[in-house]
């Protein structure tokens, strides 16, 4: 959000809300090792042309050290190189892969991340329903209700630039259980109690 002087005073005609939340990356690598408990490598696709992927690879490398995960980023310059980056996610012999949002529920990763046996997780909406195995991340009903009393409240004189741009309090976990069976997974029950949707 370089645009803004700050999330809680963003400064000029700017408010709303934020889908962006890097700090979810230790919830997404629990998540991976409840689901591989012998996990040490997870791939990290990122998209170099977005600002945002370095604070995302940095809070998932963060993460990491506390589940012994390494994490291998594996940044890309333009959407053609998707058989590039799995290749060399398959040279770093990852176990698994997190996928930066920006891609949202892009089939060809999808598709290749199935292709690999990589077990995929995201906060990209709608992964999990476009066959991705996890989808972890904000609950996207939650913040449109948000957006809706903002535009109320401007409606009735209040001024963007007072009201402090919103981050995401709460989050959603949906589970794929058709690519789990795909990929010989079996989803632990942990993770299912924590599920809000489990698609079958």
């Amino acid at each position: 959000m370089g645009f803004v002087a700050s999330l809680a005073k963003p400064g000029g005609n700017v408010t709303g809300t934020s889908l962006m939340a890097p700090q979810l990356a230790g919830k997404r690598l629990q998540l991976m090792k409840e689901l591989i408990p012998a996990l040490s490598r997870v791939a990290f696709l990122a998209h170099g042309g977005d600002p945002a992927h370095r604070l995302f690879i940095k809070e998932a490398e963060n993460a990491a050290a506390a589940f012994g995960i390494r994490v291998e980023p594996v940044v890309i310059k333009s959407l053609d190189q998707f058989e590039e980056a799995f290749s060399t996610m398959v040279r770093a012999r990852a176990e698994a892969l997190i996928v930066q949002p920006l891609f949202g529920p892009d089939a060809r990763i999808i598709a290749l991340a199935a292709k690999h046996r990589l077990p995929a997780v995201s906060d990209a909406n709608r992964f999990a329903d476009a066959g991705g195995l996890i989808y972890y991340g904000p609950d996207r009903n939650v913040l449109y209700r948000r957006l809706a009393v903002y535009i109320d409240k401007i409606l009735k004189g209040a001024k963007p630039a007072d009201l402090p741009v919103e981050q995401p309090t709460k989050f959603e976990l949906v589970v794929n259980m058709k690519t789990a069976k795909a990929l010989g997974i079996t989803i632990p029950q942990s993770i299912l109690l924590q599920a809000e949707r489990v698609i079958e």
